[in-house]
């Protein structure tokens, strides 16, 4: 994913911005010369579920890009005013229309390149049905042999889906956190 713009106006005062390390700090920020605010640039987050039944997962085939017909777990930005475990457990809904129960946080992975820090949760269905939402071509059940593991729309979710059958197996799952670079 390519880096983002630069800011180029002030969000405080509309003034166009410079950038330089502001007193006390270490970066080069966006400092507005007019009003001196300092807009910061931060990861963003990603929210999604590991939505189980049985020995199977819940995948998404992606309706939107990037990665277009790609197969992914139901995730998104999370929202202003929401926690990571409410986000994921709203994008589960909206991509694959199904309620989880959540186990626990399952992987908190920093995708370097892209800006982003997602938060994984282990979780159930709390029953077996679901439906595309509009961010979905479809929703399918998969067992680890029939993941299509050529067709998954993002290296953390594929790491993911990984350690997910691996712990499955033991049936030992813990926090797995690790850097996409």
């Amino acid at each position: 994913m390519p880096t983002p713009p630069p800011i180029r106006h002030c969000s405080a005062c509309g003034a166009p911005v410079s950038y330089r390390v502001p007193e006390g700090d270490s970066r080069p920020r966006a400092v507005c010369p007019a009003c001196g605010h300092i807009q910061y640039e931060n990861p963003r987050n990603i929210v999604g579920t590991i939505p189980a039944w049985q020995s199977s997962v819940l995948l998404c085939r992606r309706a939107i890009e990037p990665r277009l017909g790609l197969w992914t777990l139901p995730a998104g930005f999370m929202e202003i005013g929401e926690t990571t475990q409410a986000g994921a457990l709203r994008e589960t809904r909206e991509e694959a229309g199904a309620e989880v129960a959540i186990d626990g946080l399952y992987a908190l992975i920093n995708v370097l390149p892209a800006h982003q820090v997602y938060f994984f949760y282990r979780g159930r269905l709390v029953e077996p049905r679901w439906e595309a939402g509009e961010e979905s071509l479809e929703v399918r059940l998969f067992s680890e042999q029939d993941v299509p593991w050529d067709a998954i729309a993002f290296r953390s979710v594929a790491q993911t889906l990984r350690r997910y059958f691996a712990d499955l197996r033991t049936g030992r799952f813990e926090l797995h956190a690790f850097d996409i670079e």
